[in-house]
């Protein structure tokens, strides 16, 4: 009987033992959680998120205005893909070599005067006969070539208004469809140098035909110069002639 009541005691013993053992891992009952509602600092809270998105806002909107103020700079400082420059040297060019290539008496200031001194200045009373035809003929063939230099600058100016209308319609174009104030700009400069250049075509008419036209007074004013000299020369006495009888039949009797 003892026995039996040691080995119960050693066995209540060995479970009270393990029972405390084991107790501190046993997980305690999870305690109730309370949310607390504060409709203050809710309010405070949307607020501050209010503004920071209306602060985000700014600056999106801001930063757009900077890109389209960039896109127009960019745009304004653009340089027009059209030039006409050379097209209208060329008409100068032309209209300028035309001028050039005057007959005799051409544009120069020291030519025309020499000219002037001679050909065209009074008929000397001790050139022979043939020296005033000669002089005559030369003052005619200046005026034929003044005529005709005259013409060849009015066809080159014509063959330029062809060039000219496909030059104005192309900057017109370009100006109309310019995307910022640089290219109209630029396209209104290359108009002006058209207009320019057809003042200058302009002038250069002008030029031609007033050179042919005083050519031909001065060789109408250097005619009737000669034209004294020849009749003062035909009226003058000849020293040589001696008046008589002229015999028109030789032989014949009264």
């Amino acid at each position: 009987m003892i026995s039996r009541r040691s080995r119960a005691a050693r066995l209540a013993a060995s479970l009270l033992t393990t029972s405390a053992l084991a107790a501190p891992f046993i997980a305690a009952p999870a305690q109730a959680q309370w949310i607390v509602y504060d409709p203050t600092n809710y309010a405070q809270n949307l607020l501050s998120a209010t503004r920071a998105l209306q602060q985000i806002n700014n600056q999106i909107t801001s930063l757009q205005n900077e890109a389209t103020m960039l896109i127009n700079q960019a745009r304004n400082l653009a340089s027009l893909p059209y030039s006409s420059l050379q097209q209208l040297q060329q008409s100068v060019q032309r209209t300028q070599q035309l001028l050039g290539e005057a007959q005799r008496i051409t544009y120069n200031v020291q030519n025309i005067d020499e000219a002037f001194r001679t050909t065209y200045g009074n008929a000397s009373m001790s050139a022979s006969d043939q020296q005033l035809v000669a002089d005559a003929r030369e003052r005619w063939q200046n005026t034929v070539g003044g005529l005709q230099d005259a013409m060849r600058v009015q066809a080159g100016v014509v063959s330029n208004i062809d060039t000219n209308r496909a030059q104005m319609s192309a900057l017109v174009g370009q100006s109309q469809g310019a995307t910022g104030a640089l290219q109209a700009t630029q396209a209104g400069n290359q108009l002006l140098a058209l207009q320019a250049q057809q003042l200058a075509d302009l002038t250069a008419v002008v030029a031609a035909n007033g050179r042919a036209q005083a050519l031909t007074e001065a060789e109408r004013a250097a005619a009737a110069e000669q034209g004294r000299e020849q009749r003062r020369r035909f009226l003058a006495p000849r020293q040589d002639y001696q008046p008589g009888n002229a015999q028109m039949f030789p032989g014949s009797e009264n």
